[in-house]
């Protein structure tokens, strides 16, 4: 019996530690051929001399499971970079059928003392990396498709989001700016790449790593058994994802964690009002959305459980 993805390649970008290290193992483990990307700094904030190390160590486990996989120390937020490791695993194994987005740092601060170099940083990393290996392995489907006069390929795309994105994390614009970019960029793909084949989603991921570390510092790590916080409980998710079965889903956004999966509706409209006359005043507006808003106080808003709804946590 083969194996879901056997035969097919794979980029994981920040796959060196946590969550991509996970997901390159996992796809690994169904049949994928894995570039393994990292650029293997030592700090969360993208401090740190750049290092091979990460990159190589998960090649090695990959190896030793007797799966396929290379090391790709780039840098995906550089363009230039991001196509090198697109072209790397194009001329390694022949194609590319399956981008996984997952590197990113933080720089947390509040928004009133948040610097432009912060902002701009975790940006660059997480948003603009999403869109550099998108773009590359966008146009290698598209030429793949033209060549075979335009028949569709196959091409599935998983990118990072973040519940920071869903409800707000006050420490943390930058951050949740960006993962909701990264959604946009989603749904964009999504719509743009149907006709070749390909697919886009992104998922909302809930897991204890060196990124959320401060996060979940108050919850302890069961003594037996899997952590309910472990990356272990998102990776099978990318690489159903990624897999010939997940051929329906294409545009959507899941929140995954502890043996969870939640699929998030896109934005409905909760309430609607219409003027009486050609256009609002300011009257008329305080007479229909101030009532509209008495029970909740002042400065309250949505928690990402009453986003979800999954019930408050």
């Amino acid at each position: 019996m083969s194996l879901p993805l056997e035969g097919m390649a794979a980029i994981v970008t920040g796959a060196g530690r946590g969550l991509g290290r996970a997901e390159a193992l996992e796809l690994a483990r169904l049949g994928a051929a894995v570039v393994v990307n990292d650029y293997g700094q030592s700090g969360r904030d993208g401090s740190g001399e750049a290092s091979a190390g990460p990159a190589e160590e998960v090649v090695a486990e990959i190896a030793a499971q007797g799966g396929r996989a290379l090391a790709h120390t780039g840098d995906v937020a550089d363009f230039q970079q991001a196509e090198e490791l697109v072209r790397l695993a194009v001329s390694e194994y022949g194609k590319l059928d399956i981008l996984v987005n997952n590197a990113g740092i933080l720089r947390d601060r509040m928004v009133f003392s948040m610097t432009e170099d912060e902002w701009d940083a975790v940006i660059r990393v997480h948003l603009k990396g999403h869109f550099n290996t998108t773009h590359f392995a966008a146009a290698h489907w598209r030429e793949r498709s033209k060549a075979a006069g335009g028949a569709k390929v196959y091409g599935r795309i998983v990118n990072t989001s973040s519940e920071a994105f869903l409800a707000g994390s006050a420490g943390q614009p930058n951050y949740a700016a960006a993962k909701g970019g990264i959604v946009g960029l989603t749904t964009s793909t999504a719509l743009a790449l149907a006709k070749y084949g390909v697919t886009a989603n992104a998922i909302c991921p809930r897991a204890r790593t060196r990124m959320t570390e401060d996060v979940f510092a108050g919850f302890r790590e069961p003594e037996g058994g899997l952590d309910p916080l472990a990356p272990g409980h998102v990776a099978p998710l990318v690489g159903y994802l990624a897999s010939p079965a997940a051929a329906r889903i294409n545009g959507q956004l899941l929140v995954v964690h502890g043996g969870m999966v939640a699929i998030v509706e896109r934005p409905r409209v909760r309430a609607k009002f219409d003027s009486k006359q050609e256009t609002f005043t300011y009257d008329e507006l305080d007479a229909l959305l101030t009532p509209h808003y008495a029970d909740r106080p002042p400065g309250e808003t949505f928690a990402a459980a009453e986003v979800l709804g999954l019930g408050r946590e």
